[in-house]
């Protein structure tokens, strides 16, 4: 592995911590959490169900925000951003895959990959290029034209990658990207992250409750009850 702790972090968390309400009770969902990730970093965080993954997450992805503690995205505090500073950060900085694909079912799979490129203004015909140019990347230019519906789970799944990666992002943070597909899908997903990692130099943090898929990273953070157990270098 490069030494990608040689480079700046590119995001910074400190003293994250996370509360719900939930009628009269507080749910400390994550405890002081303090963390760099660097650039280039294929990084997983796994834990069991309700050890806090995806409440970190959301905060990685600026989606939500900790009840205290510091968030600094690219040398930027994002505490200081308002709603409409915030959503255009993460629109050009980070891209996103969830666990349930989040493709639009009415659009083909070009046509998904189009559309944040779209929200960004960006003018059609090129949208159309990059977009017919990330699925090659991730080797589903035979199927552009096709619905969702149309395609398997991991096809679906390389779909939302390619729809990540199109904005080109800083970061790309993937939700339990293979909770349901099989295997042998939750396999070649998560090898086509890590070669698109490589390939573009774009760093990749991702969840999993599956112990089998930290074969393929850099670095495995383990989270219980809303604690880093471990931060361990791997590669």
């Amino acid at each position: 592995m490069s030494d990608t702790t040689s480079h700046p972090p590119i995001l910074k968390l400190r003293n994250i911590k996370r509360r719900f309400l939930l009628g009269e009770t507080t749910i400390d969902a994550l405890n002081s959490i303090s963390l760099d990730i660097h650039a280039g970093e294929f990084l997983a965080v796994w834990g069991p169900s309700g050890s806090g993954k995806s409440t970190l997450m959301n905060i990685i992805g600026l989606i939500d925000a900790p009840t205290e503690g510091e968030v600094h995205f690219d040398e930027q505090d994002t505490r200081v951003l308002d709603d409409d500073a915030l959503t255009d950060f993460r629109s050009r900085k980070l891209g996103f895959v969830f666990q349930n694909f989040n493709l639009v079912p009415v659009l083909s799979a070009l046509e998904n990959v189009m559309l944040p490129l779209q929200i960004q203004g960006v003018a059609e015909h090129e949208a159309r290029e990059r977009a017919a140019a990330a699925l090659v990347d991730v080797g589903l230019e035979r199927f552009k034209g096709s619905l969702p519906d149309k395609l398997s789970g991991g096809q679906r799944q390389r779909v939302a990658i390619a729809r990540a990666l199109v904005v080109e992002p800083k970061l790309v943070i993937a939700d339990e990207p293979t909770a349901n597909l099989d295997s042998e899908n939750s396999r070649m997903v998560v090898e086509l992250m890590r070669e698109m990692n490589r390939a573009r130099k774009v760093t990749f943090v991702f969840t999993t409750h599956d112990q089998r898929l930290l074969d393929h990273v850099d670095r495995k953070i383990l989270l219980r009850d809303g604690n880093i157990v471990s931060d361990e270098v791997t590669a």
